[in-house]
């Protein structure tokens, strides 16, 4: 465990590994607390990230917020489920904001039967959108590969 942090830059920060550290450095007001937090997600069990995730999700640079809803995104994919208070968080930012692809990873890397109402409403939501998205892509490349294949055979 490093005891010396670089907030200045924000050097080595995502392989930060200790709460009460970042606890202390939010007291301080240092910055680059959304990147450290990111270091939380990945260093440190997810009850110990989740409080600290949400605070830095409320952080007034634009930046580090952004940073901080990566941290959420990425502690649903690395441990495949959430916390109430993550779930509340990314509920209250909106899928069209900063949030949009955390709650995406959340829906992604955590079951469908682990999510809470609002997510399940999501999740169906986003698969009854792109299912025809999709078959309209798929459609659109094989309407194009065929003409190629048409002009190739004119050549």
């Amino acid at each position: 465990m490093t005891t010396e942090w670089d907030w200045e830059s924000g050097e080595g920060l995502l392989g930060l590994d200790d709460p009460g550290e970042w606890d202390s450095a939010f007291e301080r007001g240092e910055g680059h607390l959304g990147t450290a937090v990111i270091g939380l997600a990945f260093q440190c069990s997810l009850e110990e990230a989740s409080p600290r995730i949400v605070r830095a999700m409320r952080l007034p640079d634009h930046d580090q917020r952004g940073y901080a809803f990566t941290a959420a995104g990425t502690a649903a994919r690395l441990n495949g489920r959430s916390t109430t208070e993550l779930y509340a968080a990314l509920r209250a930012e909106g899928p069209e904001g900063v949030a949009g692809d955390a709650i995406d990873d959340t829906l992604t890397f955590v079951p469908f039967r682990d999510l809470p109402p609002w997510f399940k409403w999501r999740w169906v939501l986003s698969t009854v959108r792109n299912t025809p998205e999709g078959w309209w892509l798929r459609s659109g490349d094989a309407v194009a590969g065929a003409w190629r294949a048409l002009r190739g055979r004119r050549s």
